[in-house]
């Protein structure tokens, strides 16, 4: 969705204003750009049960851990309200921080009319990657009963686009952002795993159990919340940072007297916003940071910022919400 979908429609919108790393002029209005699309995809991820891959497997771990039942109404009820409130401030604070130098668009819309009408009608070429698009979607959704992975139907995708030409080989080696990309979050993930493997991962989720033995649920809870938020600056995947830890501190923090409900369902959330922090914590990270109209120590910093702001908001805002639900 991000990477695919939104990163192409804002990476044309800033070219459209021209606003692009090429010639200094990312900040016009690009960088901001990029910067909220990003965060709010990680909003929406985690507003959801269907909307980040690795959710579907947060409801299982909390139904086998703590027998909590995590439907995707009750997960979407519980995350509305929080959810809203974020994508109204984070937007904000983005503008505060790195703002665009373009504040305002009055000709948005006689642009875009202009733009369609010089594009034309549809070509061959673009209704074969409509028909690509909608056959990777299927694929994407129904491939586990026809023993179709995610990985082989992406193959497939490109397979077509090479087959119809809507692609040239010579396109896909001038992607010099996707192999770089490709190369170093390969080995990230790889380095991942082997923090879990190595017994890091264990070793950690014991010791936390034991600093916090003897604190109120309320203290134990917050501390491991931030800690395994923060602790996704070590994963490269959203995917094998749950796998990894989101039982062992779901377990911690009921241990701890945490209601199970309320226990399930912040890691759930916070196992989507933790990605907020770096430029390789969920997938669609290199995707954006890889365009290059964002420099690593920007955003760094603006991410940990957000990551304040998302526990504060979540907690806060989400905490009062919660307890009008009865989840607390």
């Amino acid at each position: 969705r991000a990477g695919g979908i939104i990163f192409p429609i804002i990476r044309s919108l800033s070219e459209t204003f021209q606003s692009t790393p090429k010639d200094g002029t990312e900040r016009r209005i690009g960088a901001f750009l990029l910067k909220v699309g990003f965060q709010g995809n990680l909003i929406t991820s985690a507003m959801f049960l269907t909307a980040m891959a690795a959710n579907p497997l947060i409801a299982k771990l909390a139904h086998d851990v703590a027998g909590v039942n995590l439907t995707w109404t009750s997960w979407a009820v519980a995350a509305i309200v929080p959810g809203l409130v974020s994508l109204i401030i984070t937007p904000l604070v983005i503008y505060k921080l790195y703002p665009p130098e373009v504040k305002e668009t009055p000709d948005a819309a006689k642009i875009a009319t202009e733009k369609l009408k010089e594009m034309g009608p549809f070509k061959k070429s673009e209704l074969s990657m409509v028909a690509v698009f909608l056959l990777v979607l299927f694929l994407w959704i129904f491939g586990g009963n026809l023993k179709i992975d995610a990985t082989t139907t992406a193959l497939i995708g490109l397979a077509v686009l090479l087959l119809t030409q809507v692609l040239t080989w010579d396109d896909i080696k001038k992607e010099q952002g996707a192999w770089d990309t490709l190369t170093w979050f390969a080995a990230l993930v790889m380095l991942a795993s082997f923090l879990n493997e190595l017994g890091m991962v264990g070793w950690f989720s014991d010791a936390m159990k034991s600093y916090v033995s003897g604190f109120s649920w309320v203290s134990a809870f917050l501390i491991l919340i931030a800690v395994y938020y923060y602790s996704h600056y070590f994963f490269a995947s959203a995917t094998a940072h749950i796998s990894a830890m989101y039982s062992a501190f779901l377990a911690v923090i009921i241990a701890a007297g945490a209601p199970p409900l309320l226990a399930a369902l912040s890691l759930a959330f916070f196992s989507n916003l933790f990605a907020s922090t770096t430029h390789y914590g969920a997938g669609a990270a290199p995707v954006f940071f890889g365009a290059g109209y964002i420099p690593q120590s920007k955003w760094w910093s603006i991410g940990f910022i957000l990551s304040i702001v998302h526990i504060v908001t979540w907690l806060v805002v989400g905490g009062v919400w919660w307890k009008l639900l009865g989840i607390w």
